[in-house]
């Protein structure tokens, strides 16, 4: 006897809105906005009792959701145990998005993009303390009461860099905290680059304050860019307030406390298949300096990793009089320092694409580390 099919979000990171699930080849959801906003483009949830069947899933409200652009060439992740993630057939005509694949068990997860839990979360910071030369450190609450937490990695010291990296400011962008768990790896001497040089290397120059989440409550909340009150917090950078974003306002200030030579803020886009970065060029106030200095090190991550590019991105000055509110230009500003934008598609890299698995947490981990290269380069080059 067939099981009933189930469809289910009621789990850390969880969203979707169920309109009906009668057949599998006839099942309707909704993706829902984020909490107190109206964003909404990030979705994860679980179908149960269709193994075998022919399973049509239609996303009625795809075409009002923020970035319906990012729907054309997309295809959603599916995985049976929340640890290996493929991409499955999807199809968007302008109006709904459909998801068509046969499930091989009767418990399947489909998602916007790769997940990244709170275990994981948790376990990454626990994983990075038990490293020499690492210190966690709590910067503050969120709006729900969830910590804030900084991994400090090396010593401060006379001459010393000061490295600041930043994810998931915008929750549902996973890629973030997948580059960042690359990035730490690599940093600390963790799994295959136990042994590594680099991180010795950078670690007698520098010493890095990474905080792996910026939005924990949007992260378990399931929402695509906002805070659990609604704040899009790379909007928040000017004027942080202690009940609206005081995830950013703890950061910032610690930002503030130690100074800051380089600040990378790391994202996800939806709509532009290609890893790039974005800069302070036409943003009021960037000096030809601070300009040159971001090329230069464009093209020292050009040389680092092969899925990073900057033929295509977002155009110069594109968030106009609001810059000002953004991480990285805030920064720039303010530390007259190299501070930029990473961003990954949620889509594959269109000049380096997998069939199989398109962009991925692992592609991300490994540009978070290979970044590291970049990073070594330009400061032994400046």
């Amino acid at each position: 006897m067939p099981m009933s099919l189930t469809v289910s979000s009621a789990f850390d990171g969880g969203a979707i809105e169920l309109v009906s699930a009668e057949r599998a080849d006839a099942i309707h959801v909704r993706v829902r906005r984020d909490t107190h906003a109206d964003f909404s483009q990030w979705f994860y949830f679980r179908l149960q009792g269709a193994a075998g069947q022919a399973c049509r899933i239609v996303f009625d409200n795809a075409g009002q959701t923020s970035y319906p652009n990012g729907w054309c060439d997309y295809r959603a992740v599916a995985s049976y145990d929340r640890v290996h993630w493929y991409r499955v057939p999807t199809a968007y005509d302008g109006t709904v998005m459909t998801v068509s694949f046969t499930p091989a068990h009767d418990s399947v997860y489909l998602a916007y993009f790769e997940p990244y839990g709170d275990d994981r979360h948790l376990a990454l910071l626990g994983t990075a303390q038990n490293a020499s030369r690492v210190r966690s450190r709590h910067l503050g609450q969120t709006v729900d009461g969830r910590d804030m937490t900084a991994l400090t990695v090396g010593e401060t010291g006379d001459g010393k860099r000061v490295i600041w990296i930043i994810a998931r400011q915008h929750p549902g962008e996973t890629m973030a905290e997948w580059f960042v768990e690359g990035l730490l790896r690599r940093l600390v001497g963790a799994g295959d680059w136990a042994g590594d040089p680099l991180a010795g290397a950078l670690l007698n120059d520098a010493v890095f304050h990474i905080v792996p989440n910026m939005n924990p409550d949007g992260s378990a909340r399931g929402n695509l860019r906002t805070n659990a009150a609604g704040a899009n917090l790379n909007r928040e950078w000017l004027e942080p307030d202690a009940a609206r974003s005081p995830e950013v306002l703890c950061v910032r200030d610690a930002i503030h406390a130690t100074g800051c030579d380089m600040f990378f803020d790391i994202h996800g886009d939806e709509t532009l298949p290609y890893v790039f970065i974005a800069g302070n060029e036409g943003v009021d106030g960037a000096s030809e300096a601070l300009l040159a200095n971001e090329r230069a090190f464009i093209e020292r991550f050009k040389r680092a990793n092969l899925d990073f590019q900057d033929r295509f991105g977002y155009p110069p000055g594109k968030h106009g009089s609001e810059s000002g509110k953004l991480a990285s230009k805030y920064v720039a500003h303010h530390f007259e320092c190299l501070s930029l934008t990473l961003e990954m598609p949620f889509k594959d890299n269109a000049n380096r694409p997998d069939p199989q698995y398109g962009w991925s947490g692992a592609r991300s981990a490994a540009l978070g580390a290979s970044m590291l290269q970049a990073i070594r380069d330009h400061l032994y080059a400046v």
